[in-house]
């Protein structure tokens, strides 16, 4: 099968998003029945793009610029991916977006969450712009890769689509190293802090981390709160957060951080806090859990079904119920304990392996 896959995502500091196009796109190159070529619709990449290719990955031809061809995508049908890439079986785009085909030409995009429909004010200028792709994919009969059964079921809803057209394939995670949690208190200065890690982000909901750790703090002169991750659009709310808590002097923020430090991070955390608005699946919370991190999380979109029992859920937008749990969990040994052991479990019920392999058979079954 002649595959086209969209390695526009990688381009980035890895998010979620980048995660599953990175880990898919490195296991479906070594398939010995695939021909798969890169192609990625970004001006400002068009000469980086070849240097993040598996070698068996050939590039596709030519630049690609993203404004231009997304607004003739949200209008036309035209023109069709194979200009780039050649003549192909299938065309498959990782981030929301697929580009329309020639006849004959599967189309498949993956979706991983709904944000841009239910919180569009959490969203960017282009990621606002999804809706209208997708809906212009699916009446040219395109299919849906949903990372969760609950994405798959707000994607049926939604854009009033076949069920029989939107299949389900779970995300991995990253197998996690250990960490060394001396090496992890050591780099944030302090021995004692919840934990919460990503790109700062409305959607992340951070602000209100902010305000339950600042209820802990009050009677907890021991404990901070470390956020590891980039600032992303809307950080500005994080950090006017902070400026006015009573105890935003305990807050660290480390920026970006790379696999080593995110292992010592999530090794000398005693909890990570993942208070999300809106989920359409959880790798970082998972992964905080195959790391043996307890995780207090919000009942947010799919977070119940991914993460089951391996994590301590509060109600969505409750400060008083996260700085509850939060305080709470400080202490209790045994609920730390039990969480521990229920995360790990649940953690190891996901692999990039399968995932790859997952979309590998979708791709033969949709061709």
């Amino acid at each position: 099968m002649r595959i086209a896959y969209d390695v526009t995502s990688l381009l980035d500091a890895r998010t979620g998003v980048g995660a599953f196009a990175g880990e898919v796109l490195t296991r479906i190159a070594s398939v010995a029945d695939l021909d798969v070529v890169g192609y990625s619709v970004s001006w400002r990449g068009r000469t980086r793009a070849g240097e993040l290719l598996p070698s068996s990955v050939r590039r596709a031809r030519g630049p690609m610029a993203a404004q231009p061809l997304r607004q003739l995508w949200r209008r036309t049908d035209w023109p069709p991916i194979e200009w780039w890439t050649g003549p192909v079986d299938l065309v498959h785009g990782p981030n929301f977006v697929v580009p329309p085909a020639k006849g004959g030409t599967i189309e498949l995009a993956t979706v991983h969450d709904l944000t841009c429909v239910r919180f569009p004010e959490l969203c960017t200028r282009d990621s606002r712009q999804y809706p209208d792709l997708i809906r212009r994919a699916l009446r040219r009969g395109a299919h849906i890769h949903a990372v969760s059964q609950f994405v798959a079921d707000e994607v049926v809803d939604t854009f009033e689509v076949e069920p029989d057209r939107v299949h389900v394939v779970l995300n991995g995670i990253d197998p996690i190293q250990a960490g060394d949690a001396a090496a992890g208190r050591a780099r944030v200065a302090a021995d004692r802090y919840i934990l919460a890690m990503g790109t700062i982000e409305p959607r992340k909901d951070l602000p209100l981390l902010v305000d339950a750790f600042d209820h802990v703090a009050r009677n907890r002169g021991d404990v901070s709160l470390v956020v590891a991750g980039q600032d992303g659009w809307g950080s500005d709310a994080f950090t006017a957060a902070v400026a006015h808590a009573h105890h935003g002097d305990r807050v660290v923020r480390t920026g970006w951080v790379d696999d080593r430090a995110r292992a010592d991070l999530l090794a000398g955390a005693r909890i990570f806090a993942y208070p999300s608005k809106y989920e359409g699946f959880g790798l970082a919370p998972l992964e905080a859990m195959a790391a043996g991190t307890p995780v207090v999380t919000t009942r947010a979109g799919a977070l119940p079904e991914v993460l089951g029992d391996g994590a301590r859920f509060v109600a969505l937008g409750d400060v008083d119920g996260l700085a509850d749990a939060l305080d709470s969990l400080l202490d209790d040994v045994d609920e730390r304990e039990r969480l521990v052991a229920a995360g790990r479990a649940q953690a190891a019920r996901y692999s990039w392996d399968a995932c790859a392999q997952g979309i590998v058979n979708l791709y033969r079954r949709l061709c």
